[in-house]
């Protein structure tokens, strides 16, 4: 599986940003396709995530309310609307593929994840 981010930028406290990602690739109907992030100095933290199958979703309790995550099919796109973005969501923002995961299970820890994109940046100003 490849996959290719893109989308990050500068906006101002407040404002919103579309991430896009693109997943190449054999990808199996239980795999979990997510968001992570990694701000300067601090751990790789997850955000969100979606079943590619059936949609289902979750979330860190950070970002509920403010983003969605949602899939494309046809397209094999990943996207993360981000709305009401704060300075503290200033991170590289990295999209990753979980294909052993099981149906219904949604994985928030980032080694469960074996695939990964490049990284987009996002910088929220205040």
């Amino acid at each position: 599986v490849q996959l290719q981010a893109f989308g990050g930028g500068l906006v101002q406290a407040g404002g919103s940003l579309r991430l896009s990602c693109i997943a190449s690739g054999r990808t199996f109907s239980s795999t979990t396709l997510g968001w992570f992030r990694q701000a300067p100095g601090k751990e790789r933290e997850f955000v969100a995530a979606v079943k590619w199958s059936g949609g289902s979703t979750g979330y860190a309790d950070s970002v509920k309310g403010r983003f969605t995550i949602s899939r494309d099919i046809a397209k094999n796109t990943l996207y993360l609307q981000m709305k009401r973005l704060k300075p503290e969501d200033t991170a590289v923002y990295y999209c990753a593929a979980d294909v052993a995961s099981s149906t219904w299970y949604i994985g928030t820890d980032k080694d469960e994840y074996e695939y990964w994109g490049q990284g987009t940046e996002v910088t929220v100003s205040s």
